[in-house]
């Protein structure tokens, strides 16, 4: 019985095991035992492990592709998308974590292999691309399942699947923990909270020429030009932006080209008055304003 928590301590019998991101068989199997699809597709087959459970299961006709040779070279930039599933699995690489051109096969990078992109922002841009690609070839009723992981690097938290466009309806939410990952094996010089799940996400097609797309648009808000900050905050952000001690001209000097303060021509007094009733500041001179110090960590 399948739960919205995925857990396979072992990867199963199929496909190549060496193969680095091949994910656990167990996730194609109980998928395509759950939504019994007529025409199962898989999009960056990998080392096989799709094409192994789907014969198993009796799925004669599926069809599986990736850029790597083995599977005939196709490109999920390029060519077109097999036609007539009611159910595409998708298992793209996670950004460049894992190079696959020129690495796992082939004697150099491929410039249309995801694992190659230049930054994260063209990696998103292409992985919608694709997604968007395989959804619309989907028969009107089928499914197109995603596992992705999110990734940390360089001290970034990168959430793939928060960041990626969402295409259809959301049929299920699956959070799959990983078992048996090479970074299991490192050593960290510093404490580091490891990331040890994926997501598995479900999407359905219900209309055959419309559907819906949620898209995540990152906005930079500027709170000096904001009437809705309050004052405590634009304060605080005041006193932080000149070292966390300031004198009150020095803080008026800051504050005054907000628009906050543009829309008040009592700002000056509601500046002072902040800084008396809130218990984040105290005085520690005439005129001079510091944040309150905090003593100890907690255990």
């Amino acid at each position: 019985m399948l739960t919205s928590i995925l857990s396979y301590k072992n990867r199963g019998k199929w496909g190549n095991a060496s193969y680095r991101g091949n994910c656990s068989g167990w996730v194609i199997f109980d998928l395509l035992k759950y939504y019994k699809p007529n025409h199962f597709l898989e999009l960056f087959a990998g080392g096989g492990t799709g094409f192994e459970v789907a014969r198993e299961i009796g799925y004669t006709d599926s069809v599986h592709l990736d850029l790597s040779e083995r599977w005939g070279g196709w490109n999920a930039l390029t060519d077109e998308m097999p036609e007539g599933s009611d159910m595409i699995f998708i298992h793209p690489p996670y950004h460049d974590i894992i190079q696959y051109s020129g690495v796992m096969w082939g004697d150099k990078p491929h410039p249309d292999d995801l694992s190659r992109c230049s930054s994260y922002d063209e990696f998103i841009r292409k992985l919608n691309f694709v997604h968007g690609k395989a959804y619309a070839s989907l028969r009107n009723g089928g499914r197109m399942a995603i596992l992705i992981g999110d990734v940390k690097k360089n001290g970034r938290y990168f959430p793939i699947q928060k960041d990626m466009n969402w295409y259809g309806e959301t049929d299920m939410h699956f959070i799959k923990e990983q078992h048996n990952c090479v970074s299991d094996k490192t050593s960290y010089q510093k404490n580091i909270v490891r990331i040890v799940h994926e997501h598995l996400l479900v999407f359905r097609k219900e209309d055959i020429w419309v559907f819906p797309v949620a898209i995540t648009q990152k906005v930079v808000s500027d709170i000096r030009f904001s009437e809705k900050v309050t004052w405590r905050d634009l304060v605080q952000a005041a006193l932080e932006s000149v070292g966390g001690t300031a004198s009150l001209q020095q803080l008026y000097e800051v504050i005054e080209v907000t628009k906050k303060a543009q829309k008040n021509k009592h700002w000056k007094e509601k500046v002072r008055q902040t800084l008396q009733i809130y218990n984040d500041f105290e005085s520690v001179s005439r005129g001079c304003w510091a944040f309150v110090a905090r003593s100890g960590n907690a255990a």
